[in-house]
């Protein structure tokens, strides 16, 4: 054996002190470590079960709501009228032939309001020049409903699909280039120094600093905006439309048909709804890194 086989040998192995229990330290680091892997864990089910079965709670008390309102002597259908009613639009094809019309025309002006806003925004908070110039007409036709623009649109557009469009268009793109411009002039300077003191260029820093940050403005603009853009519909639908859920609205208020108006108010809430819910589904998604409550 040599010297240091020896020595090696001769050192005294390291003691590994107890703890109460009687095992060693490691052991019962070890030991707590597997017992808090183990340890149960709220279930995501159970997580996600719950606001549903309170959304469902809600819709039944709404529903309750509204049949003890209607029973009462209020001027409202009940809810077996309405869902006859729903019945029949929808036997006939008329319910499904509104609902994608009036389904088009909300994606289509709502992707173009928010198609233009987004950029318009980015360089409103980025480029000072940019927002001096753009910023007051923004605010200005802000303080104009889109309604309003209507007589001007139809005089200006015609009355085919464009003006429809148009108009809704124009509410979503108000509602999403503000929050896009707050979210751009709202990122955290010390990010950006940051960026700087590293090496990046404007370019990078927009790319990997102003976007990622001003990413959850945009999309709670673009809800406001998709909100904005159905509550415009009925009314861009007067515009000579032959179809949709506002034109058949409009046209069952001459007839006092108030069935087929909650049909299309139900339909009209029930596609937002579902249209928001992939907006908040993209908003997690691209938001992993935020915290949340």
């Amino acid at each position: 054996m040599s010297v240091l086989d020896k020595r090696s040998a001769g050192q005294r192995q390291p003691q590994t002190e107890k703890v109460p229990g009687g095992l060693p330290e490691a052991e019962a680091g070890d030991a707590a470590a597997g017992a808090a892997k183990s340890a149960p864990e709220p279930s995501r089910s159970g997580r996600r079960g719950l606001p549903l079965a309170l959304n469902a709670v809600s819709v039944a008390l709404g529903i309750a709501i509204w049949w003890a309102l209607a029973a009462a002597g209020f001027k409202l259908p009940t809810p077996p009228e309405v869902v006859s009613r729903a019945g029949t639009l929808i036997s006939d094809g008329t319910l499904a032939d509104d609902a994608l019309a009036s389904l088009t025309r909300v994606l289509v002006g709502f992707a173009l309001g928010t198609a233009v806003a987004v950029p318009v925004g980015f360089l409103m908070g980025w480029y000072g020049i940019l927002r001096g110039l753009i910023e007051p007409w923004i605010q200005f036709f802000r303080t104009i409903p889109p309604l309003a623009i209507i007589p001007l649109a139809v005089v200006a557009m015609g009355i085919d699909e464009t003006p429809k469009i148009f108009v809704i268009f124009l509410a979503a793109f108000l509602a999403c280039v503000i929050s896009t411009f707050q979210g751009v002039v709202n990122v955290d300077r010390t990010l950006i120094n940051a960026a700087r003191v590293l090496g990046a260029g404007d370019a990078t820093i927009f790319a990997r600093v102003v976007v990622p940050a001003s990413t959850p403005f945009i999309l709670v603009g673009m809800r406001v905006g998709l909100g904005s853009a159905w509550a415009t519909l009925v009314a861009a639908e007067l515009i000579a439309a032959q179809e949709g859920l506002g034109y058949r609205m409009q046209n069952a208020q001459l007839y006092y048909d108030l069935p087929t108006i909650f049909v299309g108010l139900i339909s009209i809430g029930i596609l937002g709804l579902l249209m928001d819910r992939v907006l908040l589904l993209a908003e997690r998604r691209l938001t992993r890194w935020q915290e949340r409550r």
